[in-house]
């Protein structure tokens, strides 16, 4: 109830960063996020622990962030000196078309966007049914460390190809492929070498990291130190899926990246959820998200070595 309402304040938000960034100004967009977030934690106390409103107020937080947030959005939009601001809406039937054809080119490319995030949420289902099938509920409270874990990583390498896109768009418009190849790899350097440092991170503090979520005593923190190792291994091959999904969403190739999507997010990893438990055991649950990662770069390959022979010939 506290929530809902506010959700047109977080729509616009999101969307309105995408518009800031590409007008030239990345760091108002950082702003327009840090802000409210700032507001949201400092609101949080206040409203949970001094007003004692207990999820109400840690709703409230959140959605007063994101007003702030929309209207710092707003304020930026409308000033007309901008590349991007705010016109008027031409309601002729041409104007129309135009749009409805816009909107529906928009949703094509954003597909693959959506169905990342929808990937996230398979994996913590698909990952929570089996956990819970092999190890009960001490194996879903050690996955669900993961699955906390994993998102903040996805942010990262998310920011990383929302941050190329509008360079490798543009260039792929101009047709300056020198420009692009040197964005792409780019990309990929950064995306890899954070896919290293987290991966490193996770393997040597693997006990400060659960003890985050979990004390020592539990069962649970025993199978999260054993396994979380094994699934940190995904994040260096998740680097570059995710740059390559964000490369072909710039150059046009909805399809392509929404078959990358879904391939790792529905047949790739229901494979290692479904056989590797049985050859490998418990080691082998860690390890089916980088096992669907491992594939879909393998495709990914694929398709590249695929359209370089192409143009030899």
């Amino acid at each position: 109830h506290w929530f809902l309402p506010f959700l047109v304040f977080s729509a616009l938000l999101s969307s309105g960063m995408f518009f800031v960034r590409l007008d030239g100004s990345p760091n108002y967009a950082m702003w327009c996020n840090a802000i409210p977030a700032v507001i949201n934690i400092v609101l949080d106390y206040v409203f949970i622990f001094i007003f004692g409103w207990e999820m109400m107020g840690a709703a409230l937080a959140t959605s007063l962030g994101y007003v702030v947030g929309a209207a710092m959005i707003i304020i930026y939009l409308s000033r007309k000196k901008n590349v991007i601001h705010f016109c008027r809406v031409k309601l002729s039937r041409k104007s129309m078309q135009l749009t409805w054809r816009n909107v529906k080119y928009m949703c094509r490319l954003g597909a693959s966007t959506f169905l990342c995030e929808g990937a996230i949420a398979c994996m913590m289902f698909a990952g929570n049914y089996v956990f819970i099938s092999y190890l009960g509920e001490d194996g879903v409270a050690a996955f669900s460390i993961a699955c906390y874990f994993f998102p903040i990583i996805f942010m990262v390498y998310n920011a990383i190809a929302q941050s190329g896109q509008p360079i490798i768009s543009y260039n792929f418009g101009i047709k300056n492929k020198v420009r692009i190849r040197q964005t792409t790899h780019l990309m990929i350097k950064t995306a890899l070498i954070c896919g290293i440092s987290f991966f490193i991170v996770t393997a040597l503090f693997k006990h400060q990291i659960v003890t985050l979520f979990i004390k020592p005593e539990y069962a649970a923190y025993q199978i999260a130190t054993a396994g979380i190792p094994y699934f940190a291994f995904g994040f260096l091959f998740f680097a570059v899926n995710m740059v390559a999904i964000g490369y072909y969403q710039s150059i046009g190739c909805a399809r392509l990246a929404t078959l990358i999507t879904l391939l790792r997010g529905i047949p790739f990893m229901s494979i290692g959820f479904l056989l590797l438990p049985l050859i490998l055991g418990t080691k082998g649950i860690w390890l089916a998200v980088p096992l669907a990662e491992l594939l879909t770069l393998l495709f990914i390959g694929g398709i590249y070595i695929k359209g370089i022979l192409q143009n030899k010939t």
